[in-house]
């Protein structure tokens, strides 16, 4: 087992410190919309092509735009413009504060002014440069880290046996696979994906001002 593995292994540990506790994967104001339990593996797989692949696209190119030395506020620009929910956008860069005390506490180093304003993929990338995490671990990471998240917020929303949410996220590893495979070769913003998810994002915004919730996104 690789350095890499293992890193992949401690960062998507439920018990990191970093505020995924805080998270549904949207999955709150879905079931609050109509999606049933039986539909969460297909809502989980939409996000891994849409919403999660934005992320794990810009977490590998920050990565090599931190090995390059280049301007990571360029990359937080390219994600901003790819994430039109407002909501999506505003949780995104609250996780991106609670991973950039994960990285000052077990990698610490310099840091730009502006750190503090970029969201989770963001960090995450420039995170990986510092932990010498390949490109590739680093989009699976933030593949399993979407479906971990949603499926262990299932079980406090509508409680299921949780062997049967465990093979949920079992049949979901070729896709978290897949959609790895399709970002580890990014280099620069221009190449991060595109891909829209109009309803995940309508929900997003109902959420962000609904009063009576049990997770923040």
């Amino acid at each position: 087992m690789t350095t890499s593995t293992l890193l992949l292994a401690l960062l998507s540990d439920a018990r990191l410190p970093s505020g995924g506790h805080t998270q549904s994967a949207g999955l709150e104001p879905a079931l609050r919309a109509g999606t049933t339990p039986a539909d969460v593996p297909a809502y989980l797989r939409t996000r891994l092509r849409t919403v999660t692949r934005v992320e794990a696209g810009t977490a590998v190119v920050a990565r090599a735009v931190a090995a390059g030395g280049g301007d990571l506020g360029e990359v937080e620009a390219a994600w901003a413009a790819r994430t039109p929910s407002q909501a999506l956008r505003a949780n995104g860069r609250r996780l991106g504060r609670g991973y950039l005390r994960v990285l000052q506490t077990l990698w610490p180093g310099p840091l730009d002014a502006r750190a503090r304003t970029w969201s989770r993929p963001v960090v995450l990338g420039l995170l990986a440069h510092r932990a010498a995490m390949e490109p590739a671990d680093l989009a699976r990471l933030v593949g399993y880290d979407d479906v971990q998240t949603g499926a262990a917020a299932l079980l406090k929303l509508e409680p299921q046996d949780p062997l049967l949410i465990t093979a949920w996220v079992n049949g979901l590893l070729p896709d978290i696979d897949e959609m790895a495979a399709q970002v580890a070769h990014l280099r620069t913003p221009e190449q991060i994906p595109a891909q829209g998810a109009p309803l995940i994002e309508r929900w997003a915004e109902t959420h962000d001002t609904t009063t009576e919730r049990l997770f923040s996104a």
